[in-house]
């Protein structure tokens, strides 16, 4: 059973190896030089680097088993450790290795920075949440949410905020409340502890999941084709036809700006949010209080440390950054860290149209088109996430699957 899948970013790597896994003669287009889509590996100035900082979550099941699935080791790739957040101001919040639900609460009871009214306060708003099922009677924006539950003290401006805008890179008075609550229902709201660890990178998207997986295809007689742009997609006969080609079904797995010029009547028009990673070089034996620290100042939002003195710096959703140039920009970025040294490199690295605004009411197409063999892959399809490498993930298996038996009843 010939296949198509379009876009090698997560979603379509997902898509193939699970149709490859399933005995389909499974085509991979990808119209860039590498897989990965916006999460791989580039070169530039001589280094390997990231296209972007991503953090991922021990909730984040279905990507690290496809990390496994392809013979990668995600224990090995990737530094496990309990959540922690940080920030400049004096706010500390470290989950302990208790069982769930108690890690969280021994984190909240022993926060730094905040008092014992607001954690009270706290504790009470998120078991109501928690027994009503993370699920809201009505979507509103995470500020009005937040709001509503009398939640306006640190909490909110060293945690709460911070946090939605690093999940749904949309700020807190534009966000969706039910989509955020989503995301703290998997997370801290977890009853698994490991749901709530931060995964941070040891080595570089590419070496991640990217070419373990293009080596697993091609080992399982998957032909990937890249460097090779689709431009448009037909119907015959046979089921659906794709750069000369007839396959019996084929999947989108595109940015969803892309899926318009190849089947209009999936075009979609959302409003997207940028986000900007600016990479700066220290002297090797240069530390930071934690490996993922928060900024409160002009631009800094989230700093990651990954080791050797190279620092991580993220800038998510539309802002005044965005005014700067480069070179304005790591030089801003620099003075507010106020390191002990200069940095001795400096880079940054901008994506205009990162992810879709996470907006209440946020319309997410449905998998399924109006041609029963063809389907879309994406994070934005994934309706219960914010844009995330996991509903990327879900989204590729959820087409896959539906392609390898096209006609069945839905």
């Amino acid at each position: 059973m010939k296949i198509a899948v379009i876009g090698g970013g997560w979603a379509g790597l997902a898509a193939a190896v699970e149709l490859t896994a399933s005995g389909a003669e499974t085509t991979l287009f990808e119209a860039g030089r590498v897989l990965g889509g916006r999460a791989r590996s580039v070169e530039i100035d001589g280094r390997r680097l990231d296209n972007g900082q991503h953090i991922l979550l021990g909730a984040y099941r279905d990507g690290l088993a496809l990390i496994r699935r392809v013979g990668a080791d995600p224990e090995q790739l990737l530094r496990r450790q309990p959540l922690q957040l940080t920030d400049n101001a004096g706010f500390r919040l470290a989950l302990p290795r208790l069982p769930a639900p108690l890690n969280v609460a021994w984190g909240l009871l022993t926060a730094a920075g905040v008092d014992c009214r607001e954690k009270a306060r706290t504790a009470r708003w998120m078991e109501s949440v928690k027994g009503r099922g993370f699920r809201l009677a009505e979507d509103s924006t995470v500020a009005q949410w937040l709001d509503a539950a009398g939640q306006t003290g640190a909490l909110r401006c060293h945690l709460w905020e911070p946090l939605c805008l690093a999940a749904l890179n949309t700020p807190a008075r534009q966000a969706s409340a039910q989509l955020f609550a989503n995301v703290l229902r998997d997370s801290l709201g977890s009853a698994r502890r490991e749901d709530t660890d931060l995964l941070l990178p040891r080595v570089d998207l590419g070496r991640l999941l990217a070419e373990p997986a293009e080596q697993w295809l091609r080992s399982g007689g998957a032909r990937i084709r890249l460097g090779e742009r689709i431009r448009r997609i037909g119907e015959d006969e046979k089921g659906i036809e794709i750069a000369g080609e007839s396959f019996a079904s084929a999947i989108i797995a595109t940015a969803p700006q892309h899926v318009g010029a190849l089947w209009p009547a999936a075009a979609t028009d959302y409003a997207y949010q940028p986000i900007a990673t600016v990479y700066l070089q220290y002297m090797p034996e240069t530390q930071m209080p934690s490996p993922l620290t928060g900024r409160l100042g002009a631009h800094g939002q989230w700093v990651v440390n990954r080791g050797d003195g190279l620092l991580a710096c993220v800038l998510s959703a539309h802002g005044d950054w965005e005014k700067l140039g480069d070179a304005a920009l790591a030089a801003a970025l620099e003075r507010e860290l106020a390191m002990p040294a200069a940095s001795v490199w400096r880079k940054v690295i901008r994506e205009k149209r990162a992810t879709i605004s996470a907006v209440p009411g946020l319309r997410r197409p449905a998998f399924r088109t109006s041609n029963p063999r063809l389907f879309l892959a994406g994070d934005y399809t994934w309706a219960d996430y914010p844009a995330t490498l996991e509903g990327a993930v879900r989204s590729g298996l959820r087409a896959a699957r539906a392609a390898l038996n096209p006609l069945a009843p839905e």
